[in-house]
This record gives C-alpha cells, sequence and structure tokens, in this order.
C-alpha cells in the first residue's frame, strides 16, 4: 500500500511534466566523416525534480525531422527500440553537409498524450586533427545498433580492436545497421541480434593480421564456408562477436587518378555519311485512313446483321407446314397419349378415396379438439397449419 502510495503522485508529475511547453533549444557540433550520436533522453523532456528518477513505467516516444522537411537529412538516422529506451540520432555527415541544420524532435508521452518539442541546432565542421586515411569496417553480429551507440560500449569496442591494429589513434566513423545494409531482421529467439556496421578508421597503417583477414585467399576460405585466415588472437571476443568474413579495408593514403574532365564541344554532331534524316516532312492526308478504319467494321456488322434478321424472320416453317410433314399415324398416336394423359389428371383431381387411417389426425393440435367422426378424412389436411 505504501509503495502505491508513493508511486501515485510521482505519475501524476509525469504526466504533467511532458506539455506543451517551448520548444528547447540545444548546439552541437558535429563533424565531417566522424560519428555522432545523440541520446534522446526521457530525462530531457521530462520536468522532474533532480531527486527523482523516472520509472521505468513511463512511454515515451520521439519523431524527428529536418526543419521544414518530413523527415530527416540523408546523412542522419533514427533509431528507438520501444517506448521505454532511449532514442538516439546517429550518424556521419559528408563535406556537402557543411553547414548549420536545425533537426525538430517532438517527444510522446504515451500516458498523457502530452508531447514536447525541443530543437537542436547542429552546426556541421570540418574535423581537426590528423587525416585517417587508413579505414575498416566490422560487422559485429552480437550487437544491435542502439547497444553500440552510447559511448561505453564504443569506446570498449576501439580499445579492444587497439590489440588488433598498429599502435594509433582509432576513431569511429560511421555507426550502420545490418537492417539498412540489406540484412534480415533476426528471429525471435534469445541471443538473435540485427547486427551492426562499425567503420574505423586510424592514421597507422593496417596490421599484418587485418591484412591477411581482408585477403583474396581469406574471401575464398569463407566461400567455400571455411573459417577465414586470423593469423593474430581475437582481442575483441567475447564482448564483440566479429565476422571476420565481412572486414573491409580502405586504404586511401595513395590519392585515386583524377577522372579526365569531357571536353565540352559546340552541340553540333559530325557529318556521318551512314545517317542521313530526313530533312523535309511532306503533308500526308489521314482522312481516307480514317474512314476505310471505321466504315469497313460498320459495314461488316450491318450486314451480319441483316443476314441474321433473314434467317430468324423470313425462314420460319410455320405450325401448318409442320403439321402436313408429319405421318398420320404419328399424329395420331400424340393425340392419344395428349388426351389420356388430360383424362388421368381430371381423374385424380375429382376422386373420393378415403386416406389411411395411420395419417389421419386425432385432434385439433392448436385448439385441442377432437374431430367428428362424420367429417370426410379425404378433405382435412395433413398438416391443419397449412390449407
Amino acid at each position: 500500500m505504501a509503495v502505491t502510495l508513493f508511486w501515485t503522485p510521482l505519475l501524476v508529475v509525469l504526466l504533467a511534466g511532458l506539455g506543451d511547453t517551448e520548444a528547447q533549444q540545444t548546439t552541437l557540433y558535429p563533424l565531417v566523416g566522424r560519428v555522432f550520436v545523440h541520446t534522446l533522453d526521457h530525462e530531457t523532456f521530462l520536468s522532474l525534480p533532480e531527486h527523482v528518477a523516472v520509472p521505468p513505467a513511463v512511454r515515451i516516444t520521439y519523431h524527428a525531422h529536418l526543419q521544414g522537411h518530413p523527415d530527416l537529412p540523408r546523412w542522419l538516422r533514427y533509431t528507438q527500440r520501444s517506448p521505454h529506451h532511449p532514442g538516439f540520432l546517429y550518424g556521419s555527415a559528408t563535406p556537402e553537409d557543411r553547414g548549420r541544420q536545425v533537426i525538430e524532435v517532438t517527444a510522446y508521452n504515451r500516458d498523457s498524450f502530452d508531447t514536447t518539442r525541443q530543437r537542436l541546432v547542429l552546426e556541421i565542421g570540418d574535423s581537426e586533427g590528423p587525416l585517417l586515411p587508413y579505414q575498416a569496417e566490422f560487422l559485429v553480429r552480437s550487437h544491435d545498433v542502439e547497444e553500440v551507440l552510447p559511448s561505453a560500449p564504443a569506446s570498449r569496442f576501439l580499445s579492444a580492436l587497439g590489440g588488433l591494429w598498429e599502435p594509433g589513434e582509432l576513431q569511429l566513423l560511421n555507426i550502420t545497421s545490418a537492417l539498412d545494409r540489406g540484412g534480415r531482421v533476426p528471429l525471435p529467439i534469445e541471443g538473435r541480434k540485427e547486427g551492426v556496421y562499425i567503420k574505423v578508421g586510424s592514421a597507422s597503417p593496417f596490421s599484418t593480421c587485418l591484412k591477411m583477414v581482408a585477403s583474396p585467399d581469406s574471401h575464398a576460405r569463407c566461400a567455400q564456408g571455411q573459417p577465414p585466415l586470423l593469423s593474430c588472437y581475437d582481442t575483441l571476443a567475447p564482448h564483440f562477436r566479429v565476422d571476420w568474413c565481412n572486414v573491409t579495408l580502405v586504404d586511401k593514403s595513395v590519392p585515386e587518378p583524377a577522372d579526365e574532365m569531357p571536353t565540352p564541344g559546340d552541340g553540333i554532331l559530325e557529318h556521318d555519311p551512314f545517317f542521313c534524316p530526313p530533312t523535309e516532312a511532306p503533308d500526308r492526308d489521314f482522312l481516307v485512313d480514317a474512314l476505310v478504319t471505321l466504315l469497313v467494321p460498320l459495314l461488316v456488322a450491318l450486314l451480319l446483321t441483316l443476314l441474321l434478321a433473314y434467317v430468324m424472320c423470313c425462314r420460319r416453317e410455320g405450325r401448318l407446314k409442320r403439321d402436313l410433314a408429319t405421318s398420320d399415324i404419328q399424329m395420331v398416336h400424340h393425340c392419344t397419349i395428349h388426351g389420356n394423359t388430360e383424362e388421368l389428371r381430371q381423374m385424380a383431381a375429382n376422386r373420393e378415396v378415403p386416406r389411411p387411417l395411420s395419417t389421419l389426425p386425432m385432434f385439433n393440435v392448436r385448439t385441442g379438439e377432437r374431430l367428428p367422426p362424420h367429417v370426410d378424412s379425404a378433405q382435412v389436411p395433413l398438416i391443419l397449419d397449412q390449407h
């Protein structure tokens, strides 16, 4: 009883905490080519005292979109496992996304149906520090995307990956759900996860172990169902189960040759002796073609109609001609059968045959009155309700 009295005023405060107040504004600074993660906590959208924690019974969902647009920008994604869990805005900005972007976030309280809005101002700028030309992408099958978005699991992954790479600073470049890369939704079995792609960059070259894993020989072994070539100890296990057959290495230290720019021309094709388009098109009258297309089917339909009318109306033989073509013996036989049939029908209608005793009603079911013995039972219906 005491627990119920404690939670009741707390829920009242929570239901009133998500109200239609003025939108809060927060300024964030994402970097180009670096992963950006922003957590949408329930505490941020609920006006609660400092000593009061958000109970797990509160259900809040979020909707985020670019200001003036119905959806998020192409580099930013949103995920939330359930209304009881926080939401995440994550992604990696590209050089084309530099500048200022405003994200509007609306929180919905599923218990009180109140809403609270928040405005996130993203000042996207260039990343500072050394370039990261060596980039590797790993498929982690033991986690969902929202499980590696917080800073603690991400730092743990980088620390464990440091044992497989040359000494150097490792930075997260991007995090993508396996479902966004064409993966399938796992079965609802304990231990099955959606999977997440984690892209890491470094200024140090790849280690021999990583080069061997991404070699063509290792991919050939994976295609045959055999384990890949992993010459070093897997420091990511057991916390992170990495699919070593899906490791991608990108080396941007060697600049790619620039594509040759096409030379713009004057827009006039060169003379080709095999292609001589006509310069003039003569006028053509389509009246005759239209008349033939319309009149020929109409004439055919009219002739068929006249032929059918002649066959049905003008070629009838008549009853007299039919009787004259029939022999006298056949006509007498037919008339005899017809006359005998009519005679039998008249005799059956006028017969006075008493009905069997088993079919005679003993009394009226509706009134309970017994029938008098002198009543002609042949005229009494078998069921008294039907006349």
